[in-house]
């Protein structure tokens, strides 16, 4: 059954910028430059009937590309060993109008809705056993990371198949946001 979500694809250059951050943390797992993306919704595993509906229901949403800007790094969970680093997401009500819109419609679909509170952030490393000194040192040192505005302009519908070293996404179906 294939593992779904819907994400924002980063332009070439944020990616490069993002390559940059990804060294310095012991025991960190750093995502490959091409596998980086804002996860819009995750929506988790579906038969094909419930992908297709996903497909389909994903062509109704409306909008206007819109800016967006990268903008701090941090660390999941807040409290405790920090298992995941991340870089943050400038307010966006265009995006927060971008999730609301994708999360009435699939629910509309038949999905559940999502329980989880949306924090828009692109995971930069998984960490394992990495050093508190060492993250408080890197966060320190990169704490203050901000991109140039890159547009919008389409969102996508991703698979994700797990292995050994992780996930791989592939993008099953583009939006565009100029419809």
């Amino acid at each position: 059954m294939p593992r779904l979500f819907v994400a924002i694809d980063l332009p070439a250059r944020i990616k490069e910028q993002l390559s940059a951050l990804s060294c310095g943390l012991p025991g960190a797992r750093w995502i490959a430059p091409e596998q980086r993306h804002l996860t819009v919704r995750f929506i988790g595993e579906v038969d094909s009937r419930i992908f297709q509906r996903v497909r389909e229901a994903l062509t109704e949403v409306r909008g206007e590309p819109f800016p967006l800007r990268l903008e701090g790094i941090g660390f999941f969970p807040p409290r405790g060993h920090p298992r995941v680093v991340w870089v943050g997401i400038r307010r966006s009500d265009e995006l927060v109008r971008l999730r609301k819109r994708i999360e009435s419609i699939l629910v509309r679909s038949g999905l559940e809705p999502e329980g989880r509170k949306y924090s828009p952030h692109i995971t930069l490393a998984r960490l394992n056993n990495t050093p508190g000194s060492r993250i408080g040192a890197y966060l320190a040192h990169n704490g203050l990371f901000r991109t140039e505005e890159f547009t919008v302009r389409e969102f996508n519908l991703y698979s994700s198949v797990l292995n050994n070293r992780g996930a791989r996404h592939y993008i099953e179906q583009e939006y565009p946001l100029d419809q």
